[in-house]
């Protein structure tokens, strides 16, 4: 069989395009998490400690104060990936604070986005306590086209998140 240069030409351009596809791997959802796992570094002490932190709640270590936001991890069948957004300020002796970080975190690569401190590491371990995701509720009306009745409501539940 004679192969003319155009069909050549889309055979190649099929099968490039087929394996591209097909290198692609498929992107797993990331799991939110509620507590983010850090181990902070006494340069002056050599003491190493590790602290489970919940979401949006600041905990004091030396002269710092960590606080993080978010939490994210992937499923067991997924390659690791652990990231966290956390804020870092520094109490300096006058009072005043300092923020000295404020970014993405991966425990991963804990170098790549490390906190820059002449006293102190820190770096994320671990996320911990997945949130629970709840299924989304359809508004169902019955049939008739009556109104539910009041025992049948569902009651409203409102999230706060305290800002320190």
């Amino acid at each position: 069989m004679v192969w003319s240069n155009r069909c050549m030409k889309a055979l190649i351009l099929a099968v490039g395009a087929g394996s591209f596809f097909c290198a692609v791997p498929a992107m797993a959802d990331k799991i939110p998490n509620r507590v983010a796992v850090f181990s902070f570094l006494d340069k002056v002490t050599a003491r190493i400690s590790s602290k489970a932190i919940p979401l949006n709640t600041t905990v004091i270590f030396g002269s710092l104060k960590v606080t993080p936001r978010a939490c994210f991890t992937r499923p067991p069948t997924e390659e690791p990936k652990t990231t966290t957004f956390v804020e870092v300020d520094d109490q300096k002796l006058d009072g005043t604070t300092q923020r000295i970080f404020s970014g993405w975190m991966l425990a991963q690569s804990p170098g790549l986005n490390a906190v820059e401190h002449p006293v102190y590491d820190v770096w994320l371990t671990d996320c911990q306590k997945p949130a629970a995701v709840a299924a989304p509720v359809a508004a169902a009306t019955p049939a008739d086209g009556a109104e539910p009745a009041a025992d049948d409501a569902q009651p409203v539940v409102k999230h706060h998140v305290k800002r320190q």
